[in-house]
C-alpha cells in the first residue's frame, strides 16, 4: 500500500485552493460607471495620405460621440463595452508621445480594476493596430470578438455572432474608394450581418487628415430606428473631399435603397 504523507495532502489542498482563486473572474461593480456601450466599431488609417478614422454603431444613444477618438497625424482609439471616455484623449496622448499601440493598451489597463470588462481598439498613423477584448463580459453580452488586418482593427460585443466582425473586416478590405468610403461600407456590412443584436439606435464616424486641425469629416445619427441605414443615407447625399468612388454593394439592399448614388 502506498504511503500517504500528511504534509503532501495538505499541500495539494492549498494548491487547489490557489488555482480556484487564480481562475476565478475578478470582482466587478454592478453597473459600469459610464454605461455599457455594446457596439461594433472599426479604426483604420491610410499611411500614404495621412487620413485616419473610426466608425461605430450600437444600441447605445449617440455612440459616435463617446466611443471613437481620432487625432490628426496620430491615430484613432475606441473604448467600448465598459467604456471609459477619459481614456480617449489619454490614449492619443500616449500614441503621440511615441508609445506603440500595444504599450498604450497595457498602460491604460495596468491598474484598472475593471480591465476584464473593457473592449479597446487602437491604431497609429503608421498603421500599427491592436485590439483587446473583455475576458469576463456578462452573459447578456453574448458574442464578442475582434480582428486586425492591414491598417485597420475591427471589434464588437453584444453581437449577433462572429459573422458581424468577419463581415466588417471583409467589407473594409474589399471596398474600393477612400478610407471614409471603406469605413461606411464596413458599418453597413456588419449591420447587415446582424450587428448589435439588441437594436440599431445610433451610429457615427470621425475622420482626420494630417496637417488639418480637428475632425476633417464627422457624421452622426444619435437616435434612430435604423441608424446605420440613416447614416449611410446622409453619407450618400454629402459632397465632401473625404468621399471617394462610393459604389458599395449593400449586402441587404432593401434597407439601403436610399444610399445609392446616382449612376
Amino acid at each position: 500500500m502506498p504511503r500517504v504523507f500528511p504534509g503532501f495532502v495538505c499541500l495539494l489542498f492549498v494548491a487547489a485552493g490557489c488555482a480556484d482563486r487564480v481562475n476565478a473572474p475578478p470582482p466587478v461593480t454592478e453597473v459600469a460607471p459610464h454605461g455599457v456601450t455594446a457596439t461594433f466599431s472599426i479604426v483604420a488609417v491610410d499611411p500614404e495620405t495621412g487620413v485616419c478614422g473610426a466608425a461605430v454603431a450600437s444600441k447605445y444613444p449617440a455612440v459616435g460621440r463617446v466611443v471613437p477618438y481620432v487625432r490628426p497625424g496620430v491615430g484613432a482609439f475606441c473604448t467600448q463595452h465598459w467604456h471609459e471616455p477619459e481614456w480617449g484623449e489619454r490614449a492619443l496622448d500616449l500614441l503621440e508621445s511615441g508609445k506603440a499601440p500595444e504599450e498604450v493598451l497595457a498602460t491604460l489597463l495596468k491598474d484598472d480594476p475593471q480591465r476584464e470588462q473593457r473592449q479597446l481598439a487602437i491604431i497609429d498613423i503608421q498603421g500599427r493596430a491592436a485590439n483587446r477584448n473583455p475576458a469576463f463580459a456578462s452573459k447578456p453580452s453574448l458574442y464578442w470578438g475582434g480582428m486586425t488586418g492591414r491598417y485597420y482593427a475591427c471589434q464588437g460585443n453584444t453581437l449577433a455572432g462572429r459573422e458581424v466582425v468577419v463581415a466588417m473586416a471583409k467589407a473594409y478590405e474589399e471596398t474600393d474608394g477612400s478610407l471614409t468610403d471603406r469605413l461606411m461600407a464596413a458599418l453597413i456590412a456588419a449591420d447587415c450581418a446582424g450587428g448589435d443584436h439588441r437594436g440599431r439606435l445610433a451610429a457615427g464616424m470621425r475622420v482626420t487628415k494630417k496637417d488639418q486641425p480637428g475632425y476633417w469629416f464627422e457624421l452622426y445619427v444619435d437616435k434612430s430606428d435604423d441608424a446605420v441605414a440613416e447614416l449611410a443615407e446622409k453619407y450618400a447625399e454629402l459632397d465632401h473631399a473625404a468621399k471617394g468612388k462610393w459604389r458599395v454593394a449593400e449586402p441587404c439592399p432593401k434597407r439601403f435603397e436610399k444610399t445609392r448614388p446616382p449612376e
